[in-house]
């Protein structure tokens, strides 16, 4: 039997690992309880690094692999108990090129400078940031992010003064809670001089792009870089927050060939290798032109679903696979749908106390409307939706909904019959 460490292994994503092929030699043990590296924004990577190192170094039998499917702080924290247990994943050093958002970006920059924004950092905390942007070239609109932030959280777009001013103290609030750890991990990696003085309390500005967002999935095994897949991402009308994810994608084909393209050249640039990764691209659809968004050193648990819905099995396949030191073989349109998607019930309060959530009964009920569908509620009667961890700065998710379906109007149309049934209720907060 080989045995793998999951980081944060919570039952659902058990279940979808029990799924795969060639696991049946397979012992999954979870390190870390989940709760603390889902339901949380303060991380103590210091303790949980040496909570998982005991775990590992009194388990009596092999450690064949030691693996993770989430973002912060579960991929930071990967290539450091790997490389103490002599397991297969990534340098630190080439991960962060890709998580470190201005590292990523100034080595993006030396090979596909024509599909990334004008960027640049700067310290949340600095009086004269504002001048310091423009000074670097930057104009109104940009957005600003944390260099290190999980999911869309404490993200902005800028279009005035007035704006900046508001996100720069949301910023001040809120960015310590993972620049601490941050550092802490940067600390663990060789870092070039101008690198290192951007810590975990730093910002990035970058100009704006858009047009229709997508995420490709990929891997990299011994240097060879294969995407296997790409999944399109839609924003509620007017706003930025996700509505659904989309697999496969309907962009054109010669599109998505060329993200595929673009994926291949940064990601052996970078050195990445033997792990998976998601790239986030835009398409601009009127100046036809590509865009890279961010890299993320994992596979996206949202799209685990959807794979298994439409190729017949979770593309945790690949990690898993990847971690054992084997070539990834994903299957290809075997699965019972010929789209998938994940659906964000969102609410749009400034923050609300959650006052009604569906029953298990309710969600059954809803559920069985249409066959295949799961749903996920997010929250639970009493708390406030500001408690949520890793929501972006305009709404809330308070439900996930997966479903498949043979077109995507079905996909909505089903979509519509599910929320029907789900009865949450809120009370607004004043102030």
């Amino acid at each position: 039997m080989k045995n793998i460490f999951v980081i944060g292994l919570n039952e659902i994503n058990r279940q979808r690992l029990q799924r795969l092929r060639g696991v049946d030699d397979i012992t999954f043990h979870g390190v870390i309880d989940p709760s603390r590296v889902y339901e949380m924004e303060d991380y103590d990577i210091p303790a949980m690094l040496a909570e998982a190192e005991a775990t590992l170094s009194a388990f009596d039998g092999t450690i064949d692999a030691i693996v993770g499917y989430m973002d912060f702080p579960v991929s930071t924290m990967l290539p450091i108990l790997c490389r103490k247990f002599g397991v297969r994943a990534t340098s630190l050093e080439s991960l962060l090129k890709c998580e470190h958002k201005y590292w990523s970006r100034t080595v993006q920059r030396e090979v596909i400078p024509d599909h990334i924004p004008g960027f640049t950092w700067f310290d949340p905390f600095d009086e004269s940031a504002l001048a310091r942007i423009g000074e670097a070239g930057m104009s109104f609109p940009f957005f600003v992010k944390p260099i290190k932030s999980s999911g869309s959280r404490l993200a902005f777009r800028i279009d005035s003064p007035e704006d900046f001013d508001f996100a720069i103290g949301r910023l001040r609030e809120g960015i310590a809670s993972v620049a601490e750890s941050f550092d802490f991990v940067l600390d663990h990696a060789d870092l070039p001089e101008e690198i290192r003085a951007v810590s975990g309390r730093c910002c990035m500005a970058e100009q704006v792009i858009g047009g229709r967002q997508c995420t490709l999935e990929g891997y990299v095994y011994e240097g060879d870089v294969v995407p296997y897949g790409i999944v399109d991402s839609i924003r509620y009308p007017q706003v930025l927050s996700f509505f659904y994810y989309l697999y496969p994608s309907q962009l054109p084909q010669r599109v998505q060939k060329k993200m595929g393209d673009l994926a291949r050249t940064v990601m052996s640039h970078v050195g990445y290798d033997n792990s998976a990764f998601n790239i986030e691209f835009f398409w601009d659809e009127v100046q036809d032109r590509i865009w890279l968004l961010e890299i993320n050193t994992r596979v996206a648990q949202s799209h685990c679903d959807l794979f298994e819905k439409v190729d017949g099995l979770s593309h945790q396949q690949v990690t898993i696979d990847l971690g054992l030191g084997r070539r990834p073989v994903m299957p290809h349109r075997e699965g019972a749908y010929n789209v998938g998607a994940e659906f964000f019930y969102r609410v749009f309060f400034a923050d609300a106390t959650v006052t009604r959530v569906p029953t298990a009964e309710e969600v059954a009920a809803a559920a069985a409307k249409v066959p295949g569908t799961f749903i996920a509620p997010q929250v639970t009667e009493g708390m406030r939706l500001s408690d949520l961890p890793e929501q972006d700065s305009y709404s809330y998710a308070v439900a996930c909904i997966w479903m498949g379906a043979n077109k995507q109007s079905t996909l909505l149309w089903n979509y519509d019959r599910v929320l029907k049934g789900l009865d949450f209720e809120f009370a607004e907060i004043d102030g």
